[in-house]
């Protein structure tokens, strides 16, 4: 390695480790005080005036010149049409991914339910789709397919009535690969808009895009912006943060193959975190001497590069008990643990998006096929929520149907504990029937 390191090494055991990983780990999604004016500006003026500001919108931002905003719907033949284009070999891999995704959520399906008691009284849940739902896919400096695949395929499998998609296409460039995966993940719609006036127009509907119950997909700093805003209105999945993974490893999986697994997130944005823990010194060694011979082939060698610099680390650690700890405190996004029993090593972990367990499970499957989903928990908040899922598609309503015998004991219940809040006509109403024939 040269004298300036690529990346940052840090050792559990120094004076000022907790200080240190503290500063690494402190990121804020960024509260750009013009980037709120904006988007407040742009969400009010799709709220007041529709399709006209969604086209100018995408006239300024865009540079897509349409007369009415109909024209922004890309029809369903032109979907079709670029799944039978696509290279084979493209197809075939977006469709065996398309079905792996499939067959993962479908186990995540939950159903509705009921139980009797001995008195007649039935209780339970029912559990429904959403009617319709939104779905944000970038569409500028990066197109993702497999974005529209992960938050599609979960929505067609929970049952959801109708699935509009919102991609923006500067300059009226239209990915073929976006438009072939939303053919083959059964999106209803799809509309050549985005940023916030894309999400402004599905939380609040126009006379051309039709307003959804919920809004889901990844987005730049405008479109988080306009997701927390709108939210309330309709329903998000998350604010999502820079890609982040933490890989802990005992020394026994090739430097080469970790090393190209930091650079795969850092790849993602120049605020994108990678992370390596061992307790083996000699290990990281290894793995930073393979990160300055390949990180010159890397095409976004320049990200790369500054995402190591300023949030990618190295650090030793006592041992993997201790680099288990530390992955709890981190609670990344993704985590590897290449390891032998990893299985028993994961077994101490609270707190991730996604684990990936033993050398050969690299994230980058998880991102496009494994099956799993790959819109996950950042910032830390994984200590709290979870990965995109069926269950992000369907709501649970209570079900209560109380029997002459039931209304008699839960009527006095009821009673009691109304009165003791102070609301008398609550009372008096499970009275009634407590008391009535």
């Amino acid at each position: 390695m040269s004298a300036t390191r690529v990346i940052s090494r840090l050792d559990s055991t120094a004076a000022d480790f907790d200080t240190r990983l503290g500063t690494l780990l402190a990121h804020e999604p960024e509260q750009d005080e013009r980037i709120g004016q904006t988007v407040a500006e742009i969400v009010a003026a799709v709220r007041e005036r529709g399709d006209a500001a969604l086209l100018e919108y995408t006239r300024r931002f865009d540079r897509v010149e349409v007369d009415a905003a109909a024209a922004l719907e890309i029809p369903v033949a032109e979907l079709r049409g670029a799944l039978a284009a696509l290279a084979p070999e493209v197809r075939a891999a977006l469709e065996a991914a398309a079905e792996r995704v499939r067959v993962f959520h479908e186990r995540q399906l939950a159903q509705s339910w009921s139980y009797s008691e001995a008195d007649g009284t039935r209780l339970g849940q029912r559990v429904t789709p959403l009617d319709r739902v939104g779905i944000y896919v970038p569409g500028g400096r990066a197109a993702y397919p497999s974005s529209v695949l992960m938050n599609a395929v979960p929505a067609r499998v929970a049952g959801v009535g109708e699935i509009i998609m919102v991609v923006p296409t500067p300059d009226g460039v239209r990915n073929q690969a976006v438009l072939a995966a939303a053919a083959i993940a059964g999106v209803d719609r799809v509309f050549a808009v985005g940023g916030a006036q894309a999400v402004a127009a599905l939380a609040y509907g126009t006379e051309t895009v039709p307003g959804v119950d919920k809004i889901v997909g990844p987005g730049n700093a405008y479109v988080a912006e306009a997701k927390r805003r709108v939210f309330g209105k309709v329903g998000i999945d998350m604010i999502a943060g820079p890609s982040e993974i933490v890989v802990i490893c005992d020394g026994t999986t090739a430097p080469d193959w970790i090393a190209m697994d930091l650079f795969a997130q850092a790849e993602h944005d120049e605020l994108a975190q990678a992370i390596l823990l061992s307790p083996s010194g000699q290990y990281l060694d290894a793995v930073e001497e393979a990160i300055g011979r390949l990180l010159p082939s890397m095409p976004r060698r320049a990200v790369i590069e500054r995402s190591l610099a300023d949030r990618g680390a190295l650090i030793a650690v006592r041992d993997l008990a201790e680099a288990c700890t530390i992955a709890n405190r981190i609670a990344p996004e993704h985590l590897e643990i290449s390891a032998e029993d990893a299985p028993r090593w994961a077994e101490q972990i609270r707190h991730a998006g996604a684990i990936f367990l033993g050398g050969y499970s690299s994230e980058s499957l998880g991102d496009y096929c494994a099956g799993p989903n790959h819109v996950l928990p950042t910032m830390r908040t994984a200590r709290f929520s979870s990965p995109l899922g069926v269950y992000d598609f369907q709501k649970r309503t209570s079900i209560i149907e109380v029997s002459r015998s039931g209304a008699r004991t839960l009527g006095k219940v009821a009673a009691t504990l109304a009165r003791a809040e102070g609301l008398e006509a609550h009372a008096r109403s499970a009275d009634m029937r407590a008391e009535g024939d």
